[in-house]
């Protein structure tokens, strides 16, 4: 059963779902909001039945609409704190796969929550923007969005502040799927079933992989996935796998 609060945590058939529920102040991030964030990823890091996390916001008006100016004018804080919110890569890691299931305005904080997370499914609605360079704010979060989509779609983000809509955003590649608003649980359920299903091993090896490929020279990626994956294929899941496609029956994984 889920928990209530500003943010809420529950997990259903092995997928944790992380929903943001301040649908009056568009899922801003106040201070209760960054907390709840951390305490959601923190118990689907510790919690070896949940395989795969859904972030998303309550209502159908914002996934997130970026850190909440008015608490923080009302704190005197001149920019949001680092660690306001956690930012996957950067001031956590989790070795297990994150699905963005954004609903709505994915705006500055929002658009940071949607852009760290492994695989992104897009209402048809959802709009996406960096807008600080409209209101003489920073976005130095955004640094890994040129390897997301190509430099000069980047650059267009960043520096016209213009929101874009789920069908560029899927065109430029910064989501995975558009689908219909009434069907975005469903279909983000669907999707971490699906890696829910396969070898969490060799998932949490194929994330890693990707991510630790970044800057790297062909040989030096090639050589680190080797090494990510010499112990999924000594693994009694690598036996499980083959020895269940031949008794044409599903994988029973253990995670070792």
């Amino acid at each position: 059963m889920a928990e209530r609060g500003p943010v809420s945590y529950s997990v259903e058939n092995g997928v944790a779902w992380l929903v943001i529920d301040r649908p009056q102040a568009r899922n801003a991030i106040d201070r209760a909001v960054g907390e709840g964030l951390w305490d959601g990823f923190r118990r689907f890091d510790a919690d070896d039945a949940a395989k795969v996390l859904v972030l998303t916001g309550a209502g159908e008006a914002a996934f997130c609409a970026g850190a909440d100016l008015k608490e923080m004018a009302a704190l005197g804080l001149a920019a949001p704190p680092r660690d306001l919110a956690p930012q996957l890569g950067a001031n956590i890691e989790i070795a297990k796969p994150v699905i963005a299931a954004v609903n709505g305005a994915a705006y500055a904080g929002g658009f940071l929550l949607a852009q760290m997370c492994d695989l992104c499914i897009a209402a048809e609605h959802a709009t996406f923007a960096i807008a600080e360079a409209r209101w003489g704010r920073g976005a130095p979060w955004a640094a890994p969005l040129p390897w997301l989509v190509p430099p000069r779609v980047a650059m267009e983000l960043l520096l016209t502040a213009r929101p874009i809509g789920a069908a560029r955003a899927l065109e430029i590649g910064l989501v995975n799927a558009v689908v219909p608003a009434a069907s975005l649980r469903q279909e983000a359920a669907g999707l971490a079933a699906t890696v829910a299903a396969n070898a969490p091993l060799s998932v949490r090896a194929a994330k890693a992989m990707v991510y630790g490929s970044v800057g790297l020279g062909l040989r030096e990626a090639l050589e680190g996935g080797w090494r990510l994956f010499e112990p999924v294929y000594a693994s009694e899941d690598a036996q499980e796998g083959p020895r269940a496609f031949v008794e044409k029956r599903e994988p029973r994984w253990k995670g070792r």
